[in-house]
């Protein structure tokens, strides 16, 4: 919880609203795409990741290649394209369909250039967004075995040694205490409940991770927009974000997901309904909430 521009044109505003579409049918459905994959799934949480690569999946990927995984009862979060199970020694079998992932970019045209040039201006970049095929590894034959196992199960337990390791690591300002919790962009600290007042304990955690979403976005980090009202379009975009790079970080860190903020429902879908990249924006900035996030575990601990 967080206390107290106009869409680019783009010569295929098909394949957002494609997805923003999806997205809402699952809203409407009271299904969450960043919480859901584990009701139903065979595989533990995980963020989906190239199977001969290891490069993490991000943004609305993450959610697209997550439905799959519940929809198709994967065991497991590793994908690869069909060139790529071919070139480690497997094939896609026959029948087979892929999932559709999006790759975002911009270009300069050379009109553009050639533009900006006559006037001595700065050309325009042109946004883009192309369409590509994965599958996942449960799809293939003959793929090597380090290719295709799943994630180590989380042990029973209260207290989760990584997800401390990641909290103190980041050197945010948590003040444990109170029976709410929110973040702070004036004084810039993060305030928790004591972990026991939790019904489940592990809400802990995930609502560490809602608020260190947060806090991620201060101006002297990634500098989103923290200046709109509470229960403003702004706002819900950044509950939004914050509610994805919670799942996106717990899933890292192999604790299921889940929400916390069912009660902003009604605003999010009213924010994708008005604009169609807003559910690739909010999903693109999650990702690099949790990536600015888990860098603190492979940093070993920074100043904020």
């Amino acid at each position: 919880m967080l206390r107290r521009t106009s869409p680019p044109t783009d010569a295929k505003p098909n394949l957002y609203q494609e997805v923003t579409d999806r997205i809402i049918a699952e809203l409407e459905a009271g299904r969450l795409p960043w919480v859901q994959p584990w009701g139903g799934a065979r595989t533990g949480p995980g963020l989906p990741a190239n199977a001969v690569t290891g490069r993490r999946y991000s943004g609305i990927n993450i959610l697209i290649l997550w439905g799959e995984v519940i929809a198709q009862g994967y065991q497991a979060q590793n994908w690869l394209t069909f060139r790529q199970a071919l070139q480690v020694g497997g094939a896609v079998r026959r029948g087979e369909r892929g999932a559709t992932v999006f790759f975002a970019n911009r270009f300069v045209p050379q009109a553009e250039k050639a533009r900006a040039q006559e006037k001595g201006t700065e050309p325009e970049a042109v946004p883009f967004l192309k369409r590509f095929t994965v599958f996942n590894v449960a799809q293939c034959d003959g793929l090597p075995e380090a290719l295709t196992a799943g994630p180590v199960p989380l042990p029973e337990r209260r207290t989760i040694p990584e997800a401390e390791a990641l909290i103190v690591a980041t050197g945010a300002d948590i003040r444990i205490g109170g029976d709410r919790a929110y973040y702070s962009p004036l004084d810039d600290y993060i305030r928790v409940p004591p972990q026991p007042a939790f019904f489940e304990q592990i809400n802990y955690y995930r609502t560490c991770f809602h608020e260190l979403g947060h806090w991620s976005g201060h101006p002297k980090r990634l500098a989103r927009d923290f200046s709109k009202r509470f229960a403003s379009t702004a706002y819900a975009r950044e509950e939004l974000v914050a509610e994805m790079a919670s799942a996106f970080v717990c899933a890292a860190l192999a604790i299921t997901p889940t929400v916390r903020h069912a009660d902003y429902l009604g605003s999010w879908l009213e924010v994708l309904r008005e604009d169609n990249r807003a559910i690739f924006r909010a999903a693109g900035q999650a990702s690099k909430a949790a990536d600015f996030l888990l860098a603190f575990r492979e940093a070993g601990g920074a100043a904020a």
